[in-house]
């Protein structure tokens, strides 16, 4: 049997799971990880941690994770310098299932979600697997969010859930704080409408966090990963920051203990290395724009980048010009925005070898059948 033969929802027919390939090549930079393991010294404290977290594994973790959030709420308040109480934040396994309970919580059927593409695949995938309807309005040309476009399709479409990916996923463009301020407006002139605003890369970003706009606006919600800064993709640890009766509203729909008690540990250990796993993103941000200057002495097209990686083409066939990539052992991202490619920092000497590849591929343009592949927006 087929999965076109099972009778699964209809939203879900046709549609594919989220995913990157994974395959054996020497520089793996198409999902948008930290690149640097993390130190001894809190490997060591996570052993500890998970030690005496072990001792207790027969009794059930602490179902509210409330010295996480606590300790989660003392990160983002330094960060931000906006001050954030632990009834202001939940935690979960992964920024993705926050959406998901989110979505469950003020989505599901007979109502809609709304965001603009192109941007991060999962906002359209959990709203589909929650009942959510999904609908995209349109980017700039060079990806920032139309405004004028964006209030038609709010008026129009009255969504109930809007999101606001920033830094965005797959471009890395940053959302400006009077755009976020006048979409929260624009839905609330509708109706009452959940806003959020998908930060898991926001410790890469130029601009500071929009954490502060959920001040007084009790529909706002900010998310966050310590997948990507934190340096713990493998961890799964998310969280939100919003007012507390969104925290409340969403632990009516988390199942019970989801948060195990060896997560909880081990992010409470990370989190005791802030000022040491931010000094990696220090690092990252550097070979970012390292990358961005380089690709575009090479004559192509790059989105300016608040993130952790490159969105760059603009090729005429840009799986041909991945594949090529990859024969030189270098796994980018074919992240289906037409005519471009993404690429994650990764260390210096990743990145190094990217940008030997992309040289390479570049010199070969000159002899068919590359030519038309990478003929760029700049040429």
């Amino acid at each position: 049997m087929r999965i076109d033969d099972l009778p699964i929802r209809d939203e879900l027919k046709g549609k594919s799971p989220y995913g990157a390939p994974q395959l054996d090549v020497p520089v793996l930079l198409n999902t948008n990880e930290n690149p640097y393991p993390l130190p001894e010294a809190l490997v060591a404290r996570i052993a500890e941690r998970v030690a005496e977290a072990a001792r207790h594994l027969n009794r059930y973790p602490d179902r509210d994770a409330v010295e996480l959030r606590t300790a989660l709420a003392g990160y983002l308040t330094r960060s931000t310098g906006h001050p954030v109480a632990r009834e202001q934040v939940w935690a979960a396994n992964g920024s993705n299932e926050i959406l998901q309970q989110l979505l469950q919580t003020f989505g599901g059927p007979g109502r809609s979600a709304l965001g603009f593409a192109p941007t991060y695949q999962m906002h359209d995938l959990i709203s589909r697997g929650t009942g959510t309807a999904w609908h995209q309005g349109p980017r700039n040309e060079d990806f920032t969010v139309d405004l004028d476009a964006a209030r038609a399709a709010i008026a129009g479409l009255r969504p109930d859930v809007l999101f606001i990916c920033s830094p965005n996923n797959p471009t890395g463009t940053a959302v400006a704080r009077g755009t976020v301020l006048e979409l929260y407006r624009a839905a609330q002139a509708v109706k009452p409408t959940l806003v959020i605003v998908d930060e898991a890369y926001t410790e890469f970003s130029h601009q500071p966090s929009l954490l502060p706009l959920t001040e007084g606006r009790p529909l706002l919600v900010v998310t966050r990963t310590m997948s990507k800064a934190f340096g713990a993709a493998g961890l799964r640890l998310g969280y939100l920051a919003a007012d507390p009766a969104v925290v409340d509203a969403v632990q009516l729909v988390r199942l019970p203990y989801h948060l195990s008690s060896v997560t909880q540990a081990t992010a409470l250990a990370a989190l005791e290395f802030t000022d040491t796993l931010l000094g990696y993103v220090e690092r990252l941000k550097a070979e970012r724009d390292r990358i961005v200057a380089e690709l575009r002495g090479l004559g192509l097209a790059v989105t300016d980048s608040d993130a952790n990686f490159v969105q760059f083409g603009r090729f005429g066939d840009s799986h041909a010009v991945w594949q090529a990539i990859l024969d030189r052992g270098v796994l980018v991202r074919d992240n289906g925005v037409p005519g471009y490619l993404r690429v994650t920092a990764g260390t210096p000497a990743e990145n190094d070898a990217f940008l030997d590849a992309v040289r390479g591929v570049v010199k070969d343009a000159a002899r068919l059948p590359l030519r038309t592949s990478l003929e760029s927006e700049t040429e």
